[in-house]
């Protein structure tokens, strides 16, 4: 019963995850854009508006007008935005904890990198989310904050750093993952720590009849406008424990780091659309060439050798049926490969699972017999030959000359077969 209690607390805690994100995200890129949106005002100035905008939007105009400092007088109804991103981060965190750390020797530990006690590997993780804050704080009220540019150099700096060393002592999903909960943690406290007790003292200013200090609400403005810069390289890293080529390759760590590039000249395109109405197409070049070379990266050799490479060089051919999946189940080499599958991996792809805890079989991907082996064959592949995502951590102990193997098999359906 707990197996399935289990998977649906999982599943409702990443649906709310999902939904609150998309509530956070939705807000952030609205008020940035408004922010930098925003015209003077026409007519007759009132006192205190720097700047208003006119919009329509299901059938009705709305009128926004954006106080430099604050209105003369406290609203009686004032609209907080820090749900979103304090349900997000929450949600998030109970979802880290949920499959990463209760689950630590199937997706965080990895003992080909580092074979570390999965209480160890738990306060490790919570120990980055914390530093990456910490850092990250120290470096804005240090005098490189008054410089956007060179402070979020350093702080790219440091993100591509520790994203390297969680991948010397996570797997690659608890390296991506770990990186990304980090600078959503570093997102989060933003709102928490800084914008909204800003907010708040000058709430309280006005209502005992002080001016407000302006330096706080630009200091809030600048965290907003890091968290605006930071969100889409998060939702890359957050979705990238669901592909292996992601994750699963020892420049994972890299491509963290051009996908942070990535990300920055996205929003710089449309930060100045919203602010000036020019098009940087360049941008756009910059992020497809970027995209490229994490492609590239995904499948570059690091200091493991890659199996299919090691298939793909000898020069011996045999023919063999023009259709891949007759070849694979006729290959010499078929009855090695499915013996490997059965052992490293079965016990998890099973129609009942005999892995503790487990109540259905991962994604709903068979291996049990020859059928299921060939008809999921280019699963393997991607899965357990060009990466080393499968097994998780390699927890089943799949040897190199296994995945060597797996690959001289999965040659014989390529039609490129050379064994």
């Amino acid at each position: 019963m707990w197996t399935y209690l289990s998977e649906w607390l999982q599943f409702g805690v990443r649906w709310v995850h999902v939904v609150t994100a998309i509530a956070w995200i939705g807000s952030s890129f609205y008020f940035i854009a408004l922010d930098l949106g925003l015209r003077k005002p026409h007519g007759a100035p009132m006192v205190g508006v720097g700047g208003e905008a006119w919009q329509v939007h299901g059938g009705g105009f709305y009128h926004i007008q954006k106080y430099m400092v604050a209105p003369p007088h406290m609203p009686e109804d004032l609209t907080w935005f820090k749900w979103e991103s304090y349900a997000t981060w929450l949600s998030g965190a109970a979802l880290l904890f949920l499959v990463y750390y209760l689950g630590a020797d199937l997706y965080l530990i990895d003992p080909a990198r580092a074979d570390l006690p999965a209480w160890a590997a738990v306060l490790i993780g919570v120990a980055g989310l914390a530093l990456g804050w910490v850092v990250y704080d120290r470096i804005c009220k240090s005098p490189l904050g008054k410089n956007d540019s060179v402070l979020l150099g350093i702080v790219f700096v440091y993100v591509v750093a520790a994203s390297f060393v969680f991948s010397q002592l996570f797997s690659g999903r608890g390296a991506m993952l770990h990186t990304g909960a980090m600078i959503a943690t570093i997102m989060t406290a933003n709102v928490a720590m800084l914008i909204i007790p800003n907010q708040k003292i000058v709430v309280a200013d006005l209502k005992a009849g002080r001016s407000p200090d302006p330096r706080l609400g630009a200091a809030a403005k600048q965290r907003s406008l890091h968290n605006n810069y930071l969100t889409l390289p998060v939702i890359f890293l957050m979705l990238s424990n669901h592909y292996p080529l992601a994750f699963a390759t020892e420049w994972n760590w890299a491509i963290a780091g051009l996908v942070l590039l990535i990300g920055a000249v996205v929003r710089h395109f449309f930060n100045t659309k919203h602010k000036t109405g020019q098009h940087l197409w360049w941008c756009w070049a910059v992020a497809g060439v970027l995209f490229a070379l994490v492609i590239t990266l995904s499948g570059a050799p690091g200091w493991r050798a890659s199996p299919l490479s090691e298939a793909s060089s000898t020069n011996e051919s045999l023919d063999f049926p023009a259709d891949p999946q007759l070849a694979l189940a006729r290959s010499p080499r078929f009855q090695e490969a499915e013996g490997i599958i059965q052992s490293r991996c079965s016990m998890c792809h099973a129609r009942k699972p005999l892995w503790p805890g487990m109540g259905h079989a991962p994604k709903g991907v068979l291996l049990e017999n020859g059928r299921d082996i060939v008809l999921n064959a280019s699963l393997i592949e991607r899965q357990a030959v060009r990466s080393h995502a499968m097994p998780p951590g390699n927890i089943t102990g799949m040897e190199p000359s296994e995945r060597l193997a797996l690959a001289r098999w999965l040659e014989t359906g390529s039609g490129r077969y050379r064994p």
